[in-house]
């Protein structure tokens, strides 16, 4: 039930943790039904490749891809029926029309989307084979000390909080990912952050960020797998730079930035590459102007 929908003599129930007691009278108010069917919108959209069967997009961050409670309109989805047209509801569900895989709202990067059915259900199956080429730039706090390896481990819902993944002990579901520190930033024996490229072998919820995290090297400017970090004392006009744009990135520092995938039926390897968005862009460049630890 949504915020402020149960009254109690006419006064709104705003603890989550109420009790109900005999002889408490309440009112409900059930709100109006949403239909289940997506709507088109014109939102832009970066298309990188599209045919008959399929649609390549860069995605912003920001960008929800499809409905959800919070985000009814203004999705991804809205935007491709709104660009692919009304036949493009019923690819795959009604809820996630064409959509074979998905990116969080604040990742950019390449995402493949299904124009028909043969289209959707080839993806899916190489989706679902871990035969896609999925890399992704990140920019995380310190350096790994190890310059590449495979983070494994059984992912699942947080038994602390229903909101995050974590990776368990028992339970969850096998997660492979496949990393390499591309660039140190700050003095090699104590780096302030590194761009590590990441390889997915899997595709769970949240993976790249719930992995980072569990290496000891959160995603800059993640709000819910991140921390805050304090920056050092600048010693120069770009440390400090660095450090502001470090410190106060609005999302988590994550760019799909290679997709790879075999056409349904051109049956030929696809593979497109996207550059860095300008804020990604903009930090990196700031964070190789660092000059102390």
């Amino acid at each position: 039930m949504g915020k402020g929908a149960v009254e109690l003599e006419g006064v709104t129930i705003k603890d989550a943790n109420h009790r109900v007691k005999p002889g408490d009278v309440y009112r409900i108010v059930v709100p109006a039904t949403v239909s289940a069917t997506p709507r088109g919108e014109d939102i832009p959209l970066a298309v990188v490749y599209e045919d008959k069967e399929l649609i390549v997009i860069e995605k912003p961050a920001g960008l929800v891809v499809h409905p959800a409670p919070g985000n009814l309109d203004g999705t991804l989805v809205n935007a491709l029926i709104g660009h692919c047209g009304e036949d493009l509801i019923g690819i795959g569900g009604e809820a996630r029309p064409g959509i074979v895989h998905r990116l969080d709202k604040d990742t950019s990067g390449l995402l493949v989307a299904a124009k028909t059915e043969r289209a959707m259900r080839s993806l899916a199956k190489q989706f679902a084979n871990h035969t896609i080429e999925r890399a992704y730039h990140a920019v995380v706090w310190g350096a790994p000390r190890a310059g590449d390896g495979v983070i494994e481990g059984q992912i699942g819902r947080s038994p602390f909080d229903r909101k995050r993944m974590a990776v368990l002990r028992g339970g969850g579901k096998l997660a492979r990912t496949r990393y390499r520190v591309l660039e140190v930033f700050g003095p090699p024996e104590r780096p302030v952050a590194s761009l590590v490229e990441c390889r997915l072998e899997t595709g769970r919820t949240h993976q790249i960020r719930v992995h980072l995290t569990h290496l000891g090297h959160p995603l800059i400017g993640d709000p819910q797998y991140g921390r805050a970090r304090q920056a050092p004392r600048a010693k120069t006009p770009e440390d400090e730079a660095a450090f502001t744009a470090a410190t106060g990135f609005s999302r988590q520092a994550l760019h799909a930035f290679v997709l790879g995938f075999q056409h349904p039926t051109l049956h030929k390897a696809m593979r497109f590459e996207s550059p860095w968005p300008a804020d990604f862009a903009g930090l990196v460049a700031a964070l190789r102007g660092l000059k102390s630890p």
